[in-house]
């Protein structure tokens, strides 16, 4: 995703769900797009805002809303104290920019028509002696011109990091751009990385960091071989899914799985859900929590502990199992279990690196979270349907209503916090 302005807890107690409510509600509506290095790791994010509609007064909304989010640190929250890179309104650049000294992770995402403009580059240049990062966004640039760079100088003297659109230049001019500005000591970051052939031309090039949804896409494999880890990690989901286990039965499945017991009454038991009293076995939390909700909590743990896969896609996948969940909050207990499942499950392809309806053969799912991962179809099909578009920025072509917005705005935030809380006991490393 090269543009950053778009047109148009499971259980947990009363009083931490209001926390997070009341963050939720701080900021505008933004996803958040990482931008991962040569290892897979994240290096940043870049904050993408959703704009609601045009003039004075949407400008002042997102003014208002940007400068909130920074000054109460949802937005440091937002992106966990990582580096993050936002494009900014030129107002808040103009006046606000003091703001920007006190949070040294957040950086500027500029453009090249503002070389133009003689007042914000002047201001550009006091944020640079002040050490903000800044990001030049070339995506916008003729990829057929012979030299694009050269009216862009007093923009380049400025950057730390410089954004070219790899899906708009063909493999030689890509390589070309790169090295041309790898060389003047610029970290270059490939976007618009949509797909795994981009994605196959710029891992070889020296960009400091790649970005795109070519993450969460799969991997076109003719013959597909599950290795005995993701083989092993399939028979405990399809056991957990079998036989309607209770609360005993739970603990006998993982009770071999020292390692994930460990982590999953980690979790449970951590500050983020203020239970009244420590969970001692998984039989214990499934008993507090409900079978329904721990079955998709291990189901969730055991994924999420995947070493061989990207972090940033693992969260990607927990994220959206509580967005559907809380989409589906108007249906019945037992069909928000099965939205988390259908969320959580959404990129078990890309996970394990095989086909969709290849994976899902090997676990007894329910009929709803199968046609709506296989054939977009069913009662949770909409609610993915939206997710996908609030990830993707589409939010216009999805036709969401300013309240709907707002609810996955909402939805949204209150999940990546959740993520990142599991992930965080998830990739835990026992001594």
């Amino acid at each position: 995703m090269t543009t950053s302005t778009v047109s148009a807890p499971a259980t947990a107690t009363p009083s931490s769900m209001e926390a997070t409510s009341a963050l939720s509600d701080m900021l505008l509506p933004v996803v958040r797009s990482p931008m991962l290095d040569r290892d897979e790791e994240l290096f940043a994010y870049e904050l993408v805002f959703y704009r609601q509609g045009a003039g004075t007064d949407a400008d002042t909304t997102l003014l208002d809303g940007v400068l909130s989010g920074i000054t109460d640190g949802a937005i440091t929250r937002l992106v966990r104290g990582n580096r993050a890179f936002m494009r900014l309104p030129r107002s808040l650049l103009l006046e606000q920019t003091d703001v920007l000294s006190h949070t040294p992770r957040l950086g500027v995402i500029i453009d090249p028509f503002q070389v133009r403009d003689a007042a914000l580059l002047q201001r550009l240049q006091q944020l640079a002696l002040r050490n903000c990062s800044m990001m030049l966004d070339l995506g916008d640039l003729d990829p057929s011109a012979h030299e694009p760079h050269g009216p862009l100088e007093p923009l380049l003297r400025l950057a730390r990091y410089v954004r070219i659109d790899a899906k708009a230049l063909d493999a030689d001019t890509l390589a070309a751009r790169c090295k041309q500005l790898f060389e003047r000591g610029l970290g270059v970051i490939a976007g618009n990385v949509d797909d795994h052939v981009t994605y196959g031309r710029c891992k070889n090039l020296p960009f400091h960091a790649i970005q795109g949804r070519y993450l969460l896409v799969p991997q076109q494999i003719e013959v597909p071989v599950l290795t005995p880890s993701r083989l092993s990690l399939l028979r405990l989901m399809s056991a957990l899914q079998e036989n309607n286990a209770g609360p005993v039965e739970l603990g006998e499945i993982i009770r071999d799985d020292a390692v994930l017991s460990y982590k999953l009454l980690g979790c449970v038991n951590s500050a983020y859900f203020a239970l009244p009293r420590q969970l001692k076995s998984i039989q214990q939390a499934a008993i507090f929590f409900g079978v329904a909700r721990m079955r998709n909590w291990i189901n969730t743990m055991a994924l999420s502990s995947m070493d061989d896969r990207p972090p940033e896609l693992l969260r990607a996948a927990l994220i959206r199992a509580h967005m559907c969940e809380k989409l589906a909050h108007g249906m019945s207990t037992e069909q928000q279990d099965m939205a988390f499942m259908a969320g959580l499950l959404s990129l078990l392809d890309t996970l394990l690196c095989a086909p969709m309806e290849f994976v899902l053969s090997h676990l007894p799912l329910a009929p709803e979270i199968r046609e709506a991962l296989v054939e977009d179809r069913g009662p949770f099909a909409p609610l993915l349907g939206q997710i996908y578009a609030w990830e993707a920025g589409d939010i216009q072509s999805a036709q969401m209503q300013p309240q709907n917005i707002r609810k996955m705005a909402g939805a949204y935030f209150a999940a990546t916090q959740w993520a990142d809380q599991v992930y965080s006991f998830a990739e835990q490393r026992t001594h």
